[in-house]
């Protein structure tokens, strides 16, 4: 059997009623319990947003390291600024000792937090902590933080088709994920010239779930991600032009009862020789902390 990625369409979401969002809810039910993975359109992200957060990481990620390396964090523990290569192996979350992953990432979290409120301020430390700008590309923070709030709109309208898959009221989840913990990684996978084979059982980015409510991810058309599917087999997940490529975490997982799938995922090096470039942005929303 062949193993796809089913597609969502939210363009009936949007537009239409009761009927209509029924059957989007039935549609995401489907991909959610078979696979965990769905392709989103109809999303509304419009381009001019997708590309200028593009545009404005690969300035980023074009930098000398050591200019780089000045937006990484003073405790690592907090998921904040510039994380190098080889940092990284996603993979010991399952318990794997596999080498570190060969990707660089740079990461934010919700850059207009209200230190007025008691709720954000209790975390101002860590889910909350403030994220690190460097001082080039000046196009960067007014491009990531555009494109992070178009992702949360996404992601929270999908905790909504979440309710009615489930057969709860519309707003079902709306309490416990409208001051969610946020965190969105855009994310350089680059194999130059002259660089050296991967060590063996080096991925670049190691096998894991991810642990909260949804993940809403934007990548290029470079091969790389794979999906493990029901027959205990890897499969490719490139998604189509113009699709988001959505995957439930760890909580959503146990919120269901494990109706819904958590499903293990990787990045693989490139299989062929010479310098490859992959691009990908992951929008992380996870339940309100408390």
């Amino acid at each position: 059997m062949t193993f796809i990625v089913p597609t969502v369409d939210l363009e009936p979401w949007w537009e239409g009623g009761p009927s209509e969002r029924a059957a989007v809810g039935a549609a995401f039910d489907t991909a959610a319990s078979q696979v965990g993975f769905a392709q989103i359109v109809g999303h509304r992200i419009v381009d001019r947003v997708i590309d200028d957060m593009v545009a404005a990481s690969d300035a980023f990620f074009s930098l000398p390291l050591e200019r780089k390396l000045a937006a990484r964090p003073p405790d690592l523990t907090v998921n904040r600024g510039y994380a190098a290569s080889g940092t990284e192996a996603l993979s010991y979350s399952i318990g794997d000792a596999a080498p570190p992953d060969l990707f660089e990432a740079f990461n934010i979290g919700e850059d207009g937090v209200d230190d007025t409120d008691p709720f954000y301020v209790a975390e101002r430390h860590r889910m909350f902590a403030p994220n690190i700008w460097p001082d080039e590309p000046a196009a960067l923070r007014p491009a990531l933080v555009a494109y992070f709030a178009e992702a949360r709109r996404v992601a929270l309208a999908l905790t909504d088709v979440f309710a009615v898959a489930l057969g709860l009221a519309e707003h079902w989840f709306r309490p416990f994920v409208d001051r969610s913990t946020t965190t969105m990684r855009t994310i350089n996978y680059e194999r130059r010239s002259g660089d050296g084979d991967p060590l063996p059982h080096q991925q670049r980015m190691g096998a894991h779930t991810d642990y909260g409510v949804v993940t809403v991810l934007w990548a290029d058309g470079t091969p790389g991600p794979e999906i493990l599917g029901a027959d205990g087999r890897w499969h490719g997940a490139v998604p189509d032009p113009g699709a988001l490529l959505v995957n439930l975490g760890d909580l959503t997982a146990e919120w269901t009862n494990d109706r819904w799938r958590s499903t293990l995922h990787r990045v693989v090096p490139p299989s062929t020789p010479g310098a490859v470039r992959r691009r990908s942005t992951a929008f992380f929303f996870d339940a309100n902390w408390d």
